[in-house]
């Protein structure tokens, strides 16, 4: 990677936001200790991962900014992709968000049946270069979710991609990427918003409620 290229790829965007005090105060806290890029990414990916996953979101600029995902200590995957992606570049390493649809993502019925889909159009991942080349890594989805819905949480060494569970627990084969839409250097939020009403035209919240999916994961382990 040339000085440039590292400039740009460590460098803040609007909602990749790695100069904000909070992001860098994150990153320093997760991984101000470790000596490599390697090790930091990891460390960083961990903790992400372990915000809550939230898909029930009010759509906004704010559910794609990194600040206000780590303020939030929640989010979907498009904003715990982009808060990884800032906390590495606050942290020395490059990193940018990637995009992609999938099926079979790790949902419960009722959040499939608000969507009215088994597809999750423009799923957001990190892209880390830690050492020299781009690693595609998802920090989606906590521990306690993935227990409660039957399927191992999502490792990552710091040195292989990290995508998402392309079987569950049983071994059935499960999560497939459909389409992949390329890797920015911030979040294109417009389009993305676009998208989203595009292609889930009913509200996921009803009736003034906003659902928990780790609630209805855990009513669905109880039986």
């Amino acid at each position: 990677m040339t000085e440039d290229e590292f400039r740009i790829w460590t460098g803040p965007g609007d909602y990749v936001d790695s100069d904000h005090p909070a992001v860098i105060a994150f990153a320093r806290d997760v991984a101000g200790a470790a000596a490599t890029p390697r090790e930091r990414a990891r460390l960083i990916y961990r903790a992400v991962r372990e915000l809550f996953y939230d898909p029930y979101v009010t759509w906004g600029p704010e559910v794609f900014r990194a600040s206000s995902v780590l303020a939030a200590g929640r989010g979907y995957c498009v904003g715990k992709a982009s808060l990884m992606a800032a906390a590495c570049r606050a942290a020395g390493v490059p990193a940018r968000v990637a995009f992609a649809d999938v099926t079979n993502h790790l949902a419960t019925p009722q959040l499939l049946e608000r969507m009215g889909s088994n597809i999750f159009y423009w799923h957001g991942f990190t892209e880390v270069n830690p050492e020299g080349r781009w690693i595609k890594v998802s920090p989606t989805f906590n521990a306690s979710l993935c227990d409660k819905l039957g399927v191992e949480p999502l490792e990552f060494d710091g040195e292989h991609d990290a995508l998402m569970q392309a079987f569950d627990g049983a071994g059935n084969a499960f999560m497939a990427y459909l389409a992949q839409h390329g890797a920015f250097h911030d979040v294109p939020a417009k389009h993305i918003m676009a998208e989203m009403a595009l292609r889930y035209p009913k509200p996921l919240t009803r009736d003034g409620v906003k659902p928990d999916m780790e609630t209805e994961a855990a009513a669905l382990a109880a039986g």
